[in-house]
């Protein structure tokens, strides 16, 4: 019998591979069971008594049954139940953000990362302290407030001294009517120590992908260097909430492994941060894939569809209802489209993958981890999602409030954060449409922000957010805070 705890701190206790295969037999003999799959489905369904808004989630098995079902019928109905879900607890807000590459050196040998350490032909590149001032006033001039910064696992480029430095440089930074008010680090795992000082940097969620589950898998994978460690990796949220990181950022790469293994080992490592800290991932990544610099995909086996993508973006969205969902560039248009209703929260928009890209006038591909799939200006993507019904969100009060981890969850679980969320939303959708946006997106928006107040249940809350959005459209200088 296999051995699955989901609070043992021990990786290969709470990613489980026998469990994931006896899940994956489970869910194989289950496909086709129409009872047991309503009765999962059923589960999954919000709950409403009266504003308040409830769901169970998905344990990593009954998630596991319905991506392995094959009836139109029944992916129809998962669908269905995600988008109500999306709506129930996210509404139609979309969060945006961008990455920020600070240096492609790296140590480690991924196979799949053109920044592996064999690539002798990429350019090598790290920002200076004034190159990453130039980056970010690009950043504010397009209208970003939110950044995720990343950088390549090398202890004498980048130690951790260079990430701290970089933050209070991106932090310190107010150009015109613009600043960065949300850093979150997507960096190689780390101490908790390290975790600490990244804490009291006062950066925003901690993101870390697994790439892959299947340990043997990633050991092929990362062949050299200190990623080759899969249980140090698989720990790392553990550190990092033990170093005071509220919240969390999982993600795996999917193409690398068969992607219901991959599925499985997500659902159980959120079952494992809800069991040992109280609070599960604050956002999943799903990221596919994709051409680079030395880095060809068709040369990974595990390759999924359009279709596949989004049943397991929205069986993600079943089994783990409160967590936000973020889908970046790599993606098109047309999939990230699709997506945004079956449950994504966050998207990213103009971004550009390369180290100092954002203060080049034409787009740089020398330094490029990926292929950028969707290459619109952020004023295009934040006017495609009006156009959607979709509400740009350039908010960051919740981490500015000390509402992040369990507090940010129970806020979530009880229909609350929509008197926080829709408002402050709206609120800064204002601030960019003054400061950043097209005739056309400032037009489209106001209409938007029009409607959208109307939906705000707290008559106070909602004149409130009215009286802001007038006083941001009259005021000049300003100094919210959203």
């Amino acid at each position: 019998m296999s051995i699955y705890d989901p609070s043992s701190l021990k990786a290969e206790e709470f990613i489980n591979h026998e469990e994931i295969m006896e899940t994956l037999k489970y869910a194989d003999e289950n496909r086709n069971n129409i009872p047991l799959i309503r009765e999962i489905l059923q589960k999954s369904r919000p709950v409403r008594n009266g504003n308040i808004c409830t769901c169970r989630g998905l344990t990593h098995r009954e998630a596991s049954v319905l991506l392995s079902s094959d009836d139109p019928g029944i992916t129809k109905e998962i669908y269905s139940i995600a988008e109500e879900i999306k709506q129930a607890f996210y509404g139609n807000r979309i969060v945006m953000f961008a990455p920020l590459y600070l240096s492609n050196y790296c140590v480690n040998g991924c196979l799949y990362c053109p920044y592996h350490m064999k690539n002798s032909h990429i350019a090598r590149k790290k920002l200076s302290q004034e190159e990453i001032k130039k980056e970010v006033i690009a950043l504010q001039d397009m209208g970003h407030k939110r950044l995720a910064i990343e950088a390549g696992e090398d202890p004498v480029n980048n130690p951790i001294e260079y990430i701290l430095d970089s933050i209070k440089t991106i932090y310190s930074i107010h150009h015109k009517n613009g600043d960065i008010r949300r850093v979150n680090v997507n960096i190689a795992a780390t101490t908790v120590e390290n975790y600490r000082k990244l804490k009291e940097a006062g950066i925003g969620t901690y993101i870390l992908f697994q790439e892959t589950y299947h340990k043997e898998s990633y050991l092929k994978l990362h062949p050299t260097g200190p990623k080759h460690d899969y249980d140090y990796h698989t720990e790392a949220m553990d550190r990092a909430m033990e170093g005071g990181i509220d919240d969390v950022g999982l993600g795996v790469l999917f193409g690398l492994e068969m992607y219901r293994y991959e599925f499985a080992g997500l659902i159980m490592h959120a079952e494992h941060l809800e069991a040992v800290h109280g609070v599960g991932p604050h956002t999943i990544s799903v990221p596919r894939v994709k051409k680079a610099d030395d880095i060809d995909p068709d040369e990974f086996d595990n390759g999924i569809s359009d279709e596949i993508f989004a049943k397991i973006t929205a069986c993600i969205r079943l089994a783990v209802p409160y967590t936000g969902m973020i889908i970046s560039t790599r993606e098109s248009r047309e999939v990230r489209e699709k997506l945004l209703r079956l449950g994504i929260s966050q998207i990213s928009g103009g971004s550009r993958t390369s180290v100092g890209g954002y203060a080049e006038e034409e787009r740089p591909h020398d330094t490029e981890q990926f292929d950028v799939s969707d290459q619109r200006t952020l004023d295009e993507v934040v006017s495609w999602l009006m156009k959607n019904d979709h509400i740009p969100s350039f908010c960051t009060a919740c981490y500015r409030e000390g509402r992040t981890g369990d507090r940010f969850m129970s806020l979530c679980k009880n229909g609350q954060i929509l008197n926080c969320c829709h408002p402050n939303a709206l609120m800064t959708l204002a601030e960019y449409l003054e400061d950043y946006a097209s005739t056309e997106t400032k037009k489209l928006g106001y209409e938007m922000i029009e409607r959208e107040l109307e939906k705000i249940p707290n008559e106070k809350t909602r004149a409130i957010a009215k009286g802001h959005i007038e006083e941001i459209r009259t005021t000049d200088h300003r100094d919210f805070r959203f």
